[in-house]
């Protein structure tokens, strides 16, 4: 089993404290999801697992160890993958380019999402938004990963396209971390998973999927 965790974690943008000691656990084989509006903190609990931003203050451990001061493509190549919502693919590079930079066969990243077939010869940065996250979805499917971070995986996908990719990513014999406005239908998330709800830089829910499910919907607001 991997597990990777935040320890009481700080993280400072200048004067501004993004996270308050923020404390969770995600193991893998296995879904964790973490639930916030734009500005809760949840992007910056991924970035902090990467190794993208530093922390001020507590640690990041991945199967026991402390990894706080490994540097992000350490983490990287240690078997780390983080798919941010934002500047995910190399938009100079072909489509086909951009899969070669993970694995040197496309094949499984185009039985994923087949629509990206048509378009390997085309540069990555003139593909749609959607077409943009799937080619950044399936460079994480090839990289054979023991940790995904998935920032906002169905943003700016079909419903049938985005309950394709929950069910991908479920799959996965990986620790699986997604950040979310709300919580995915059970169905679509494909096993249980565990649920941190973040507001304002703090974990204010921690449970089952379930536990949330029903509360007045399933809004990050909630509890």
């Amino acid at each position: 089993m991997t597990l990777v965790s935040l320890h009481h974690a700080r993280v400072r943008y200048g004067p501004l404290e993004a996270l308050h000691g923020v404390t969770l656990a995600a193991p893998g084989p296995g879904l964790t999801v973490l639930l916030g509006r734009n500005g809760s903190g949840r992007t910056t609990v991924l970035r902090a697992l990467a190794g993208a931003v530093p922390l001020s203050g507590g640690s990041v451990r991945w199967d026991g160890a402390d990894v706080t001061g490994v540097p992000a493509h350490e983490r990287a190549r240690r078997g780390l993958c983080l798919v941010p919502e934002r500047q995910a693919v190399f938009g100079s590079l072909t489509v086909r380019e951009n899969l070669a930079l993970t694995a040197p066969d496309p094949e499984p990243a185009l039985a994923a999402y087949p629509a990206l077939r048509p378009l390997l010869e085309r540069r990555a940065g003139t593909l749609s938004g959607g077409e943009q996250r799937m080619l950044a979805l399936s460079r994480a499917l090839l990289a054979r990963a023991r940790v995904v971070l998935v920032d906002e995986p169905a943003q700016g996908l079909s419903p049938a396209v985005a309950a394709r990719t929950y069910a991908l990513l479920a799959a996965l014999d990986a620790c699986v971390v997604v950040a979310e406005q709300r919580l995915p239908p059970a169905p679509l998330l494909g096993r249980p998973a565990f649920v941190y709800v973040l507001r304002r830089g703090s974990v204010v829910f921690a449970g089952e999927a379930g536990e949330l499910d029903g509360r007045s919907g399933t809004s990050a607001e909630r509890p």
